[in-house]
């Protein structure tokens, strides 16, 4: 029943032929015949599930069946809605927000060893970054503290759209902005946060999370967007 509410042959036929991730296909001509549409029709078709990221082409491989993600599509859209209107990002942000509190214990049982030395290691760079004479903005570490922490749940959308916030978030250059006092502010709680999870603190972890955000609010200071004193955004080169 749910393959006839999608109006696409090629992806009806993508789906219900039972191609696995990693399988290749048949060509292009080879699937025209296969399916009955004309060549141009399968190829805006097949555009379409390479957005979708369901497919991938090369020139050596050809075209090969890919692990479902719900990152291409929510990206794209997100995207989109940024071009149409920026103040989205907020809403997306907040988003973000509730996923994040509502799947931290989840996410932080499914840990292991490895992650708590990955999540160790990023705040040590992140620190190191910001000890420099030419002050870093720990931008990477940032995105990937945060995506260790939720990588390991077993539910792709969730996934997904966190990791869409940072592509978006580095879209829309929050990346390239800080003031030296936010970071400081933003990786000393992140350190405890670590510090409590690899001390199997997670009630005090999720604690400090939450506080963070909200102490951030309360000052007037966004989570993402620091700000001066005057109220304007106060931009910082990537390497200071």
């Amino acid at each position: 029943m749910i393959l006839t509410k999608i109006d696409s042959e090629f992806l009806r036929y993508l789906l219900a032929d039972g191609h696995l991730p990693g399988e290749r296909l048949p060509s292009l001509s080879e699937l025209s015949a296969a399916t009955g549409m004309s060549m141009g029709k399968l190829r805006e078709q097949f555009e379409i599930a390479r957005t979708l990221g369901l497919v991938e082409a090369s020139p050596r491989r050809g075209i090969t069946r890919t692990e479902y993600s719900f990152l291409p599509a929510v990206r794209l859209s997100l995207l989109t809605a940024l071009a149409i209107d920026g103040s989205y990002f907020e809403a997306f942000s907040g988003l973000r927000v509730h996923l994040e509190t509502a799947y931290w214990d989840e996410a932080v049982a499914l840990l292991i060893d490895e992650d708590f030395a990955t999540l160790r290691s990023l705040v040590a760079a992140a620190w190191q970054k910001l000890s420099e004479p030419r002050i870093q903005i720990p931008y990477q570490e940032h995105r990937e503290l945060h995506l260790t922490i939720y990588r390991r749940l077993d539910n792709p959308f969730v996934v997904g759209l966190l990791e869409a916030y940072w592509d978006a978030y580095e879209a829309v250059e929050l990346n390239t902005y800080a003031d030296y006092s936010y970071l400081q502010e933003v990786w000393r709680y992140h350190e405890r946060i670590v510090e409590a999870i690899c001390q199997g603190q997670v009630a005090e972890g999720k604690r400090l999370l939450v506080e963070h955000m909200q102490l951030l609010n309360a000052r007037g200071i966004s989570l993402e967007m620091p700000v001066r004193t005057n109220g304007s955004a106060l931009p910082v080169a990537q390497n200071l």
